[in-house]
């Protein structure tokens, strides 16, 4: 994948963990977890949550029978902790029940539009040079909104210089990563004269008071990123005012139905909220770009085409920005034809001869969800850089455990 640097690191790989959850009916749901290698942007990592699904979680699924996904999160409740664990496993829960229901994520999730603005997340660059280049390509390219990492030493001449390259009127805001202090709050004000749309998440993940005092301090609307992983702590800070504007990251709060509560408890205190991403594949995005649709989602995501970041996606047909939005007709391609959002969902199949993703349609439909009985949570694909050779998938339907390392072509 393409380089991609922030405050607390580079990455230059990005490994994939894919779950599998299948019914008794045979229908798989796939889900996808959004954990870096290393636990760096939070507590979690991909070999990790391998082990907590594998030992802790999906044992707790196939032990309860009949399950929907709207029962996940309390089902796996006891476990403390492990959102991203969570939330891979409850996206693969949906993704099965509404395959079996005819349903797509667009319509479970209320959306309400067929395209979405598309921003794009710019790391940090060896030099200043370098930095511009890579803005003028995206702004060549369409986006309606630039976001770039800052860190102490790189913040105040890249958003000047940028701020002057894209000009005023186009969308800019910046994100630190928790790379600042409550002592930065005089320099963090400087920003105010380039007029961002926002600044992520400045301060340590516990700050709340922290960001609520920023807040007060400076202009620039303060935005929570690593700080919200509840409804919870959503409701806290926005009750203290510590979260003028919301990243909702799925993954991050443990699932795409406690995102959508998020949304309607931002919408409700008219906070605005945007989609962040985790550099995810076509699967993820997609089913970002589903929650993205959701009315509170007034500001330009992350959700760039696949190519910012991976030459090859894992899935068929990667998401394209065009005209700076993503248009959800081209997300969703049958094997033959390309089919619009409202008649296709969140269903991937891996191709036994190419391990490449398929986007397979169904069709909407109305009426009640049908609770998904677990015949074993037994597929699992890894996905890294180190072996370009074909993925291999793992099975084991007797016990979810993998039987080898499975690597493929994320780059």
């Amino acid at each position: 994948m393409t380089p991609f640097r922030t405050s607390f690191g580079e990455q230059t790989a990005r490994e994939i963990l894919l779950i599998g959850i299948t019914s008794d009916d045979g229908t798989v749901g796939w889900g996808e977890c959004v954990a870096m290698s290393e636990p760096l942007y939070s507590p979690e990592y991909v070999s990790g949550v391998e082990t907590m699904i594998t030992e802790f979680l999906a044992p707790r699924l196939t032990q309860r029978g009949d399950v929907i996904a709207g029962d996940v999160a309390d089902i796996l409740r006891p476990i403390k902790g492990h959102q991203m664990a969570k939330a891979a496993i409850e996206m693969a829960v949906l993704d099965a029940e509404l395959r079996s229901g005819g349903i797509n994520l667009h319509t479970r999730f209320g959306g309400t539009r067929d395209t979405i603005p598309s921003g794009v997340s710019v790391g940090i660059f060896s030099s200043i040079d370098a930095l511009l280049s890579a803005v003028q390509g995206y702004v060549d390219d369409g986006y309606a909104r630039i976001k770039l990492k800052i860190e102490p030493g790189w913040d105040l001449e890249p958003v000047r210089l940028v701020r002057e390259l894209i000009g005023p009127e186009m969308g800019l805001q910046v994100d630190a990563n928790t790379a600042y202090t409550r002592q930065d709050f005089d320099h963090l004000r400087q920003l105010d004269m380039y007029d961002l749309l926002l600044i992520e998440q400045p301060l340590d993940t516990d700050d709340l008071l922290g960001h609520r005092d920023l807040a007060a301090a400076i202009e620039t609307p303060v935005c929570l990123d690593e700080s919200i992983e509840s409804l919870t702590q959503a409701e806290d800070a926005v009750a203290i005012g510590a979260a003028e504007i919301i990243n909702i990251k799925p993954g991050r709060v443990g699932g795409y139905l406690e995102a959508v509560r998020i949304h309607d408890l931002c919408r409700t205190h008219d906070i605005p909220v945007w989609c962040g991403g985790m550099l995810e594949t076509g699967i993820g995005r997609a089913a970002n770009c589903a929650l993205a649709a959701l009315d509170g989602f007034v500001l330009p995501g992350d959700i760039s085409a696949s190519r910012r970041f991976y030459a090859r996606d894992i899935v068929r047909e990667p998401i394209e920005v065009v005209a700076g939005e993503v248009v959800f007709g081209l997300l969703y391609p049958h094997a033959w034809t390309h089919v619009d959002i409202r008649d296709a969902g969140l269903l991937v199949e891996f191709s036994e001869c190419s391990r490449t993703g398929v986007l397979v349609p169904s069709h909407a439909a109305t009426g009640d969800l049908q609770p998904v009985r677990l015949a074993g949570v037994d597929r699992i694909l890894g996905f890294d850089e180190k072996d370009p050779s074909l993925a291999i998938e793992k099975n084991d339907t007797s016990r979810w455990s993998p039987q080898g390392e499975g690597h493929g072509d994320a780059t």
